[in-house]
C-alpha cells in the first residue's frame, strides 16, 4: 500500500480538524470568562514577566473574498480614526492595570490592514505602546504590510517607530487566481514593497502564500513560488486555503467548482514544499519554511518553537495580550477574547471596561494536553521527560494517551522509549493525530480541511 493510499484510508482527504493555534480552540470559548477575569489575570502577572502585544486593526480598503479574518470594509479613514481613538483608550487602561516591572518582548500589528493608517495615526499608536511598559532590549516589532496600501511616508514612520520585521501577504501571483479570490496584487507591486522595506534596513521579512486556491495548478503554484523565492523572504507560511463560506460569507463569491480536490491540494503543497527545500529553506512544523539562521529555524533546533494565533513563533513570552476588536489574549490562567463586533468593542472600551466578551479558564488537563498538541504541531514528537517533569503525569499515564493515537494511526506514529513521535510518512496527518489528544468535542463544520 503506497503512502497516499494509507493517507486516504486514514481519512486525510475527508477530515476537518482544528489548526491548533490554541488549545482549547476558540470554538470552545464561552461567556463564562469576562472582564473581571481579564483584570484579575493582568493584575496577577509577576513583576518582570515578558509580555507580547498584538494589535488588531479590523479595516480594509477592499475586502478580499478568500479571507476569513475579522475585518470590515471602509470608504474613508473616519471610522479608522475613531477606532484608533478608542484603541488608545484600551492601551491606557492596560497601562494602568499592568503590575510594575513587566516588559514588552514582542509587538505585532495585524488586521485587516494596519498599513492603511496614515503616518500621524501610526505615530500615535506607536507612542502609546512605547508608554505601556519598558521594551525588552531585543524587542521584535512586526507589522502586516499590504503592498497595495503602503508608501514611503508610512514606511518611514514605521521604521522610525522601531519596526524590525515585516509580514507580507502574497497568496498567489497568478493574475487570474487573484481575480477569482478578489485580491489583485502584482509581483511588481510586491517587489517594490520588499525593496522599500530593505532600503530602510528592515531585513527580516515574512511572506504568506496559499495552496488550494481556485484554479490553482502545479504549474501555477510553481511559478508563484519561484517569483516569491526571487524576493528572498526569511520565512514563509504556506497555508492551505480554508473554504468556509458558512463562516465567512464573502467566500460565496468564490466558485466552489474551481477548488482543487483534497488529493490535488496535497500535490500542490508537496510541489511548493519541494521548491522551498531546494532553495535551502528548512521545513518548520506543518506549513512554515525558514532560511538557516532565522529565528524560527533556531527555535526549532533548540526546542523553543511555539505555536499561537499567528502560527509558528519563536516568542518565549508566557503572556500574549490582544488589543482591538476580536483580539485574543493568553494568560497563565486562560484565554480572553475581546468582542468581535467593532461597535460592541468600541462601546465597552468607551464605557471604561475591558472589552472581554468570552474566553476559557484553564482547568483539568488543559495545560497538559495543550503542551502535548503543541509539541506534535511544532516538533512531531513528545518527550516523556519534559512532560512528566512539567505536569506530574506518570510515564504510564502518558503511554495510555499515546495508545489512543497509535490504535488509530498505526505505523504513521511510534511509541518510543523516550516518548511519542509522528513518522515522516505520517506528517500530513499531524493535525488529525493532534486531535487524538484533544479532550473536547468538535464540530467538523467549525474547522478547515485537514490538508
Amino acid at each position: 500500500m503506497d503512502n497516499k493510499t494509507q493517507l486516504a484510508r486514514l481519512g486525510l482527504f475527508d477530515a476537518r480538524v482544528p489548526r491548533y493555534t490554541s488549545y482549547p480552540t476558540a470554538t470552545h470559548f464561552s461567556t463564562d470568562v469576562g472582564e473581571s477575569d481579564t483584570r484579575r489575570w493582568i493584575s496577577g502577572l509577576a513583576p518582570g514577566t515578558p509580555i507580547s502585544i498584538y494589535v488588531h486593526v479590523p479595516f480594509c480598503r477592499r475586502l478580499c473574498w478568500f479571507c476569513a479574518c475579522r475585518t470590515q470594509g471602509m470608504g474613508n479613514l473616519d471610522p479608522v480614526r475613531s477606532y484608533l481613538d478608542t484603541l488608545l483608550r484600551e492601551v491606557a487602561m492596560l497601562r494602568d492595570a499592568l503590575p510594575q516591572g513587566v516588559r514588552i518582548a514582542r509587538i505585532h500589528w495585524g488586521g485587516g490592514t494596519p498599513t492603511l493608517m496614515q503616518p500621524d495615526m501610526m505615530e500615535r499608536l506607536a507612542d502609546a505602546l512605547t508608554g505601556l511598559a519598558p521594551y525588552a532590549p531585543d524587542l521584535e516589532f512586526s507589522v502586516e504590510i499590504d503592498p497595495n496600501e503602503i508608501d514611503d511616508a508610512r514606511l518611514d514612520t514605521l521604521a522610525a517607530a522601531g519596526m524590525n520585521r515585516a509580514s507580507i501577504g502574497v497568496q498567489d501571483f497568478d493574475p487570474e487566481i487573484q481575480r477569482i479570490i478578489g485580491r489583485e496584487q502584482s509581483f511588481e507591486v510586491t517587489a517594490n514593497a520588499v525593496e522599500a522595506l530593505r532600503a530602510r534596513n528592515i531585513h527580516s521579512l515574512n511572506a504568506d502564500i496559499l495552496y488550494g486556491l481556485p484554479g490553482q495548478t502545479g504549474q501555477k503554484i510553481t511559478e508563484s513560488v519561484q517569483k516569491l523565492l526571487s524576493l528572498s523572504p526569511d520565512r514563509v507560511a504556506l497555508y492551505g486555503y480554508a473554504h468556509v463560506p458558512w463562516m465567512a460569507r464573502r467566500q460565496n463569491m468564490i466558485p466552489a467548482d474551481l477548488l482543487p480536490t483534497p488529493e490535488e491540494r496535497l500535490a500542490l503543497f508537496d510541489t511548493a514544499r519541494r521548491l522551498f527545500q531546494w532553495d535551502g529553506y528548512r521545513e518548520i512544523g506543518i506549513d512554515h519554511f525558514a532560511r538557516p539562521g532565522d529565528g524560527l529555524e533556531i527555535a526549532q533546533k533548540t526546542g523553543h518553537l511555539r505555536r499561537n494565533f499567528q502560527g509558528y513563533v519563536d516568542d518565549k513570552a508566557p503572556v500574549l495580550i490582544g488589543l482591538g476588536a476580536s483580539a485574543i489574549s493568553r494568560f497563565p490562567g486562560g484565554f480572553a477574547q475581546n468582542a468581535s463586533a467593532t461597535a460592541e468593542y468600541l462601546g465597552k472600551i468607551r464605557g471604561g471596561a475591558f472589552a472581554t466578551k468570552r474566553g476559557h479558564a484553564f482547568h483539568g488537563e488543559d495545560l497538559l494536553r495543550s503542551r502535548l498538541i503543541e509539541a506534535l504541531m511544532c516538533d512531531f514528537r513528545i518527550d516523556n521527560a519534559e512532560i512528566t517533569e512539567s505536569f506530574g503525569i506518570s510515564a504510564e499515564g502518558l503511554k495510555r494517551l499515546y495508545r489512543v493515537a497509535a490504535d488509530t494511526f498505526g505505523d504513521m506514529v511510534a511509541i518510543t522509549p523516550k516518548g511519542f513521535e509522528i513518522t515522516q510518512d505520517g506528517r500530513p496527518l499531524t493535525r488529525m493525530i493532534a486531535r487524538a489528544f484533544d479532550a473536547y468535542e468538535m464540530s467538523a463544520q467549525s474547522h478547515s480541511v485537514a490538508i
